[in-house]
């Protein structure tokens, strides 16, 4: 087939349409394609050991025609007609000759029409499409010459034409990619890596557009991720993650595909070795680009080291001197006085009179009367004079008692010992409770922008937000979808801090992913989550005493101060003998 179209309807419970315009079936294998079989392509002992497909369609049709009714429309090239087959519950209804295209059309209605508890626990539509798109993705992007469709409820979310990966790539994730992939390609006797990786400030919060392929097949491999963000280290910032499409070639004796049903979780007979040529591949691509960050140094001071012409004689470096310089001239020469202080803090004897440089510390300028300095055998004194001579106060918690740290976290003295507050942490604590009070009283506040924002998401984040939306809302968030897998931000809960608005929603798409199997009371609760985490990134802002203060007052009236929603600790208190134990010797 040069060309795929997929068709969903009501996220493929209603309808899953594929279709090809490839070869086509007879009506005899049109029938049996139905049944239980396996296909195999071992024609020897050895193909055992180096299988390229990962998998047998036997099994596919079978179990798709046992729970939903199938209808499939055939016809090969050269036949004048084409063959229509029904299956319902595994049972055929009917075949009869049908005009209708080269190629083949697979319809699939009604999914688990007959399985009732396993329609039940279908997810909601937006996650069941976010699916069918992270699985049209992973074929999409292995097979560039083919055009892939993507159609749900009438509305294109992909029309990929034919092309080479990197064109296929801005096709997925939109022009803006191109911008930011960088070419990965290295040849060894072991493995032969190809393909992109994205640039260290193009890296996101989210997961999504991390690929990896072995012999044109996606797998997952957490190993082989550690070595690409090893690539990345000290380049990137905190908690984000560098898109990456990479595509491996090996020899399918050195793979071992049988771990896992789906085929997505193979092993590498020289996994180190690979993972070294990762690494070092991966580095590469960073630096011939010129992204890996480069020693600076200072160019103010640099010595000017003049190049020499073969033909020019070579002579001894010559200094110049000041044969008239004499470092110990009068003028050059200043008198010290050791000068003792008495009660009040003035000299016993005055200043001195002499030993001060004569161009020095001019007299033009200054006031007439109030300048200690002015005559030197009398100092005029000045009102709070003393104050200056006096012990400084103990820096311990100066003006409060609530000490911050490096912007991350407060410090305040307790009767046991000394609390220790994450400040990330303790607001992200706050903005949940507060949301959820708002879901519960109905009466969310939003603070609106003068400009809202447009942000434009990839296929399946753009399907999470849409599922995300009438929750948000409750919690005060003011999100409205402006097609195209674009949404606009009006709003965003008055308890928020403004700014890094695409960074947040991102964070808190991939939160929300994260806790969606989390057994947690309810679907507002799950967002309010995943929204207070994402907006209390980056909160490491300076706080005055007063905002210490309200900070803690604010933890503390919440419903659990001493954990996030999430169960990590806010606060710790370190007793008295843990911090004994740290001076002894």
């Amino acid at each position: 087939a040069t060309a795929i179209t997929v068709v969903v309807k009501d996220a493929g419970k209603s309808l899953i349409q594929v279709v090809d315009n490839g070869q086509g079936m007879s009506p005899g294998d049109a029938r049996v394609c139905f049944e239980r079989h396996a296909t195999s392509k071992i024609s020897a002992a050895e193909d055992l050991f180096a299988i390229q497909t990962m998998g047998f369609r036997g099994e596919a049709l079978a179990s798709v025609a046992a729970v939903a009714e199938v209808t499939l429309k055939t016809r090969r090239k050269g036949d004048e007609v084409g063959t229509q087959v029904r299956v319902s519950g595994s049972k055929i209804q009917s075949q009869e000759p049908v005009s209708t295209p080269e190629g083949t059309n697979f319809m699939v209605k009604n999914l688990f029409f007959n399985v009732p508890a396993r329609r039940k626990f279908l997810k909601s539509d937006q996650t069941e499409l976010r699916h069918i798109i992270n699985e049209f993705n992973h074929v999409a992007l292995t097979r560039q010459e083919i055009e892939c469709n993507l159609i749900h409820n009438d509305t294109d979310i992909f029309r990929l034409r034919p092309g080479n990966l990197r064109q296929r790539i801005t096709g997925v994730f939109g022009k803006a990619a191109n911008a930011y992939l960088l070419p990965l390609k290295t040849e060894t006797s072991l493995v032969s890596i190809t393909g992109y990786i994205g640039k260290p400030e193009h890296a996101r919060k989210t997961y999504g557009e991390q690929f990896f392929f072995v012999n044109n097949r996606y797998i997952r491999h957490p190993y082989f991720h550690k070595a690409v963000m090893g690539a990345y280290a000290q380049i990137l910032a905190p908690d984000h993650i560098p898109a990456y499409f990479i595509f491996f070639e090996t020899d399918p004796s050195r793979i071992d595909v049988n771990r896992h049903p789906s085929k997505t979780e193979i092993k590498f007979e020289e996994e180190k070795a690979i993972w070294q040529i990762l690494l070092s591949s991966v580095k590469e691509a960073i630096g011939r680009n010129s992204l890996s960050p480069s020693l600076d140094f200072d160019k103010e001071g640099i010595i000017d080291i003049p190049v020499l012409s073969r033909e020019q004689e070579v002579r001894p470096p010559q200094i110049e001197t000041n044969p008239d310089y004499n470092p110990f001239e009068e003028e050059q020469v200043y008198r010290r006085e050791k000068i003792r202080f008495g009660e009040k803090g003035f000299p016993e004897k005055g200043f001195p009179e002499k030993g001060f440089p004569e161009k020095g510390f001019p007299e033009k300028g200054f006031p007439e009367k109030g300048y200690p300095g002015k005559d030197y055998g009398k100092a005029d004194r000045l009102e709070g004079w003393e104050k200056l001579f006096e012990p400084a106060e103990t820096l311990a918690f100066p003006g409060n008692k609530y000490l911050h740290i490096k912007n991350k976290y407060v410090l305040s003295p307790v009767k046991s010992g000394l609390m220790v507050i994450d400040q990330r942490r303790a607001r992200e604590r706050i903005l949940y409770d507060r949301m959820i009070d708002a879901a519960e009283r109905h009466r969310p506040v939003a603070q609106q922008s003068m400009f809202p924002e447009t942000i434009r998401l990839n296929a399946a984040d753009y399907q999470v937000c849409l599922e995300m939306m009438d929750q948000l809302e409750k919690l005060g968030f003011d999100i409205r979808d402006f097609g195209n897998q674009s949404i606009v931000i009006h709003g965003i809960p008055a308890d928020m801090d403004p700014g890094r608005t695409e960074e947040k929603l991102e964070w808190m798409i991939e939160q929300y992913k994260n806790l969606q199997d989390e057994p947690v009371t309810g679907e507002v609760e799950r967002i309010a989550r995943a929204a207070s985490a994402a907006a209390a990134i980056g909160y490491g802002k300076t706080l005055t005493g007063i905002e210490m203060q309200e900070l803690v007052d604010q933890l503390f009236a919440c419903s659990n101060p001493n954990y996030t929603p999430s169960g990590k600790p806010i606060v710790k208190i370190l007793e008295m003998e843990e911090l004994d134990k740290l001076f002894k010797a």
